[in-house]
């Protein structure tokens, strides 16, 4: 199992969009030079992102993309999965069929594996790693993630 890069360009971007501060379309070639990522990887990752709903495109002078959600409503699990992003700890892909065509012995624990990441990215919205409301200027802060112990920040 292993987030490729296609992902994580993915969220940082999507995470890039949210940081702005009006719903104004940002340029996609001010998010490649913020983030480093190449313009045209992000025009094929943001017409996977467009067509799952996630974002809208606004064409003419001034053009560019916005959320088409609220930051609140887009989960980190729903932006790997527009852009075919699959997390999945079993070798077999959830077919079960690991070691010559059966089942291997430790499926189960893999597979719950799986289970327990896309609960957690399914919980993770992209309102939850925003910074500071105001303040694009700050580091992201310490961030309590729903659902995991011993994650708070500290006062």
């Amino acid at each position: 199992m292993r987030l490729t890069t296609r992902g994580r360009y993915a969220v940082t971007a999507m995470f890039d969009l949210a940081l702005q501060p009006t719903s104004e379309p940002v340029a996609l070639a001010d998010i490649a030079s913020r983030q480093d990522i190449s313009l045209s990887y992000l025009e094929q990752l943001f017409g996977r992102l467009r067509r799952a709903g996630l974002v809208e495109s606004v064409r003419g002078p001034g053009g560019g993309y916005r959320l088409a959600r609220e930051t609140s409503a887009v989960s980190v699990a729903e932006i790997l999965s527009a852009v075919d992003e699959l997390l999945d700890a079993t070798h077999c892909g959830g077919n079960e069929n690991c070691k010559r065509e059966q089942r291997c012995p430790t499926h189960n624990l893999w597979h719950a594996l799986t289970v327990q990441i896309d609960h957690f990215l399914n919980r993770v919205t992209l309102a939850d790693l925003l910074v500071e409301p105001g303040n694009a200027e700050q580091p992201l802060r310490p961030m309590k993630l729903p659902g995991v112990a011993g994650n708070t920040p500290p006062p």
